[in-house]
């Protein structure tokens, strides 16, 4: 590996060089020298207009569907995609079949792992089959591999599962993560409550769902203690609460989909099953309120929430279409547009913020340190189609539209990958 990246603007609140334009010389892994005009011979040069580099982009919440759901996604397809997003870790969701619930799935994923560009980081689901009655043995699929413990897609129903698995986790200091949501207020509902799930006629899902079950949790984190992560936060009450949760000091984090700071229920009027996600798409209040919660740090992290579908589940009437887009390739131009000038305030929530939150060494954009880089720029247009899609699915609300920001590719010690 011999890589001289030109003339670009590092964001690295850690690193000398923030915010300064510099060229990058990687070798074999390492930063071998930053600084201006580098002249290297016989090194790769990447360069472009309003290029940057970042430490590595983490996304916190992906499924990959392997093993059991690989028509819809694979290891091999999924990594291609978060590499193409410019992602050099994510972490996978458990919801496969079998659920990732015994050391042979957080082992599988590992292995499979040590073959690619990007760290695929497995989760290990809080109960048997993601059900909610049974703890899983916790202890030993840490020690296989687990870097956090979830239901995914499934929220923690059982208030004394909850209740036990915070506990439990203090042993080795472990985050738990769970998704909001009262199952019994959302049933056979598709889109959020409001005006517009009024005039369409659809059984809507309120945000109440929401609110309720996270003071459930931070009820439950203040009496047990631990480390509380609610992932996929939608409504401006779930904001408040966390922010004022946080004012209180207990130790819990959050984090938003990168779609729910473009979309609102609006976009649904006519019945794009792209747009049929679960938390559904919020009001424009609601959708203010998250980019504030990013802007003022209330959110830590920003995910892709890739949830990709073939076909059969997508193409269909929107109340029989399943929940969930494919969203890896779309996160950067998104934030891209919410964000615009403004990266520098929110880079951390998909750099060291997440690794803050799971554990993982924060890496530093300085000589002498092994490189795991994220390259790209603001300002390169290009169309998401079956020319450019790295996934099985093409199940997007992006999918052939003309989008803004790219990525030129990642390094990751000793290996590389260029778009």
């Amino acid at each position: 590996m011999n890589l001289l990246i030109k003339s670009a603007e590092i964001l690295d609140a850690q690193s000398p060089h923030h915010k300064s334009k510099v060229d990058v010389h990687v070798v074999n892994g390492t930063i071998e020298k930053i600084g201006k005009d580098l002249s290297v011979d016989s090194a790769q040069i990447i360069e472009g207009n309003s290029l940057k580099v970042s430490t590595g982009w983490v996304d916190m919440r992906a499924h990959f569907n392997d093993p059991g759901i690989e028509h819809k996604e694979d290891l091999e397809s999924g990594s291609d995609a978060a590499i193409a997003a410019g992602f050099t870790k994510v972490l996978l969701m458990p919801n496969t079949e079998p659920v990732v619930d015994r050391k042979s799935g957080v082992k599988y994923i590992l292995k499979f792992s040590k073959t690619k560009t990007v760290d695929l980081l497995p989760t290990a689901s809080v109960t048997l089959g993601a059900e909610g009655k049974d703890l899983t043995e916790i202890l030993d699929l840490e020690n296989a591999g687990a870097s956090a413990f979830t239901d995914g897609l499934e929220p923690i129903w059982h208030t004394d599962i909850m209740l036990k698995a915070l506990q439990y986790l203090q042993k080795f200091d472990g985050v738990l993560i769970n998704r909001a949501e009262d199952r019994m207020l959302t049933a056979f509902g598709h889109m959020n409550e409001g005006h517009v799930s009024t005039m369409m006629g659809l059984k809507a899902m309120p945000t109440l769902s929401e609110t309720i079950m996270i003071e459930r949790d931070l009820n439950l984190l203040k009496y047990a203690g631990g480390k509380l992560h609610l992932s996929m936060i939608s409504s401006k009450g779930s904001v408040e609460l966390i922010r004022g949760a946080k004012s209180e000091g207990l130790k819990v984090t959050c984090d938003v989909g990168v779609n729910y700071l473009k979309y609102t229920d609006n976009e649904l009027s006519d019945y794009d099953t792209n747009l049929k996600v679960n938390p559904p798409y919020r009001s424009e209040e609601d959708r203010k309120a998250l980019i504030e919660g990013v802007l003022d740090g209330t959110i830590d992290g920003i995910v892709s929430d890739h949830q990709p579908h073939d076909e059969e589940s997508k193409k269909l009437e929107f109340d029989l279409a399943s929940f969930g887009s494919s969203n890896l390739q779309g996160f950067w131009p998104i934030i891209n547009e919410v964000f615009g000038d403004q990266l520098d305030k929110v880079i951390t929530r998909f750099t060291s913020k997440p690794r803050e939150i799971l554990g993982i060494e924060v890496p530093e954009i300085k000589e002498g340190n092994t490189a795991e880089l994220t390259i790209f720029d603001s300002g390169t247009e290009w169309i998401f189609d079956h020319n450019t899609n790295k996934s099985k699915s093409p199940y997007s609300p992006l999918w052939g539209r003309n989008l803004r920001g790219k990525v030129f590719g990642i390094v990751n010690g000793n290996s590389f990958e260029l778009n």
